[in-house]
């Protein structure tokens, strides 16, 4: 098992949950990671904790973005108009790595934010090598010809273990995606529950 697999099981293991939705989870280990086991007896949670779990696991789910980047996530779907949690999940989800990983063009989030970082995508015919690059309605999301002939894309669009959600259009061709629309909380393929409400909660506490 690679350190990236066990970091991942890690988050999965302290936060209680299938983050991805991955078949090698097993809740046979009920306690958090650590030296010392189970511990017994364990308190109810504060209202403090339950909302930053919530943090945690949506900050976690999105390869376990950093603090800051997070922060300026909520600030700006605060800007914004309409429901914070709402836009959170929406400025999320219009991320480029999260995009390619949404289309099955790689079997991760991790993976994704690699790949762009390698500069194995284009944005509207132009290379972007940075993962929270926010795309617009109707960008087109290629992947660049030479990189479409790597292992990792091949097997991955070939399993297609995810379902493409609504508010993408993929094209397996020319190996491209577009966003259609901005998603909401309902629309997102959550393997696990999100709270994005409880997040704008801690964030405001």
């Amino acid at each position: 098992m690679t350190k990236r697999v066990q970091a991942k099981h890690k988050i999965s293991r302290r936060l209680g949950v299938n983050l991805w939705g991955s078949h090698k989870f097993s809740q046979e280990k009920n306690y958090p990671p650590g030296e010392h086991g189970p511990i017994s007896g364990m308190r109810r949670k504060t209202d403090y904790g339950v909302h930053l779990d919530a943090k945690q696991k949506l900050k976690g789910y999105y390869a376990n973005i950093s603090e800051k980047k997070f922060r300026k996530v909520y600030k700006e779907a605060k800007r914004l108009k309409g429901d914070t949690g709402e836009n959170i999940i929406g400025l999320l989800e219009g991320r480029l790595d999260t995009v390619i990983y949404r289309a099955n063009f790689v079997p991760t989030m991790f993976a994704a934010r690699q790949f762009v970082n390698h500069k194995h995508v284009e944005v509207n015919g132009q290379v972007v090598n940075i993962p929270s690059y926010q795309l617009k309605l109707g960008d087109v999301v290629t992947i660049k010809e030479k990189s479409r002939e790597l292992l990792i894309v091949l097997e991955t669009i070939q399993k297609k273990e995810r379902e493409i959600p609504d508010y993408l259009e993929v094209d397996y061709k020319k190996c491209s995606v577009k966003m259609l629309s901005t998603p909401g909380l309902a629309d997102v393929p959550y393997p696990c529950v999100m709270e994005p409400h409880l997040v704008v909660e801690f964030y405001s506490a």
